[in-house]
């Protein structure tokens, strides 16, 4: 049986998840980032949670995982919690992170992120956690995002790989911009059967 935390608690989780697409390029998830975390996303579409294992790499003061690596997996659980329950892309446009103990290189970490409010599309609110495999908070956040304009999302669309089917969403969002469709060859709009 597969553990997952949700927001403070780990319970047991017996749904299935799906596992999220993820770019190329990105710090956090891309598959093709050398000094990148290469992490994956996976969601019950409500929450979204990652794993994460840290290495003596990361660390700030020794044996102990840097604050701003924490932020930045807490910041990318909750932007992938909007995009799988608005589905839109955002962007962070503020966090607050309470630290509580410090993660530990080698001892494996899960990252979990809720949507708490959609303010009509334009403002999206989250919740973030990261704990233990065995329930203890490392930190907790909050966060505010705000939806990327369609043309730049269309935009990231090309580096996006991956994933589960379910979430072809994130390669047809409403109608494609015409000047886009060269740029993302795999990208169709919304009931269309051609590339």
């Amino acid at each position: 049986m597969k553990m997952i935390v949700r927001m403070r608690s780990i319970i047991p989780f017996t749904t299935s998840m799906t596992q999220l697409p993820h770019t190329r390029s990105c710090f956090v998830c891309g598959d093709h980032n050398p000094l990148g975390l290469n992490l994956r996303f996976e969601t019950d579409g409500t929450m979204v949670h990652c794993r994460f294992v840290p290495r003596p790499e990361h660390a700030g003061f020794k044996e102990t995982l840097h604050g701003g690596i924490t932020a930045t997996i807490l910041d990318e659980v909750m932007v992938w919690v909007v995009g799988v329950r608005t589905k839109s892309f955002a962007y962070c446009a503020e966090m607050s992170i309470r630290y509580a103990l410090p993660g530990k290189p080698g001892t494996p970490l899960i990252a979990t992120a809720r949507l708490t409010q959609n303010r009509r599309q334009k403002l999206f609110e989250t919740e973030s956690e990261m704990r233990t495999e065995t329930g203890a908070l490392i930190a907790s956040a909050t966060g505010k995002y705000l939806p990327i304009p369609g043309k730049l999302a269309f935009a990231a669309l090309a580096d996006f790989t991956g994933g589960d089917p379910g979430f072809e969403w994130m390669m047809g969002v409403s109608p494609v911009p015409a000047d886009l469709k060269s740029e993302v060859p795999n990208l169709k709009s919304p009931g269309s059967d051609a590339s």
